[in-house]
């Protein structure tokens, strides 16, 4: 992805997420809805949801999976698995919802985990851990996303509702002219 259109889809899912937040939800925590916007530019590419990797390399894409793997790890390493863990069930129960039927699948070793406790959890988990460095997630910041957990997936499900809305304008526009 080139820099300017990296700058330009995050400038659009920053004014996105700042819309959403504070016009329909009330909120106005600018670290929060900064997070938000931040990791909705991080998933865009599909390495970075499924970033957690065994020992032997290979992605782990079952939250089942991740939380095993952050029990084996210590200190920063297990603060970064667990925010993972956080990140990617926010994304999956907030963005596409309706992935989760079959991400929970009987077949699934996620079949019986319960995204939004887990993510709650793993988000709580990881704020007790202290980085190592500045530029990572401030611990405050993920203790609010452990307490406001299901509030931030609705608002990811309206800002998807909105960017969707908006295409269909633009296709509506396109059409017309």
């Amino acid at each position: 992805m080139k820099a300017s259109n990296s700058s330009t889809l995050h400038r659009y899912f920053a004014g996105m997420a700042e819309y959403v937040f504070q016009s329909h939800l009330g909120v106005a925590d600018p670290p929060l809805v900064d997070y938000v916007s931040a990791l909705l530019m991080r998933f865009v590419r599909s390495e970075s949801i499924h970033k957690v990797r065994n020992l032997t390399g290979r992605p782990l894409t079952e939250v089942a999976e991740m939380l095993a793997e952050a029990n084996s790890r210590v200190g920063t390493a297990r603060r970064s698995v667990h925010r993972h863990i956080g990140d990617f069930t926010l994304f999956w129960a907030g963005v596409y919802p309706e992935a989760l039927r079959e991400m929970q699948s009987p077949t699934k070793k996620d079949h019986f985990i319960d995204y939004c406790s887990q993510g709650k959890r793993a988000y709580l988990i990881a704020s007790t851990i202290q980085a190592e460095e500045d530029n990572e997630a401030p611990a405050p910041i993920l203790e609010r996303l452990s307490q406001h957990f299901e509030l931030c997936a609705y608002g990811l499900r309206e800002i998807r509702r909105e960017w969707e809305r908006r295409d269909d304008e633009e296709i509506s526009v396109l059409l017309i002219d």
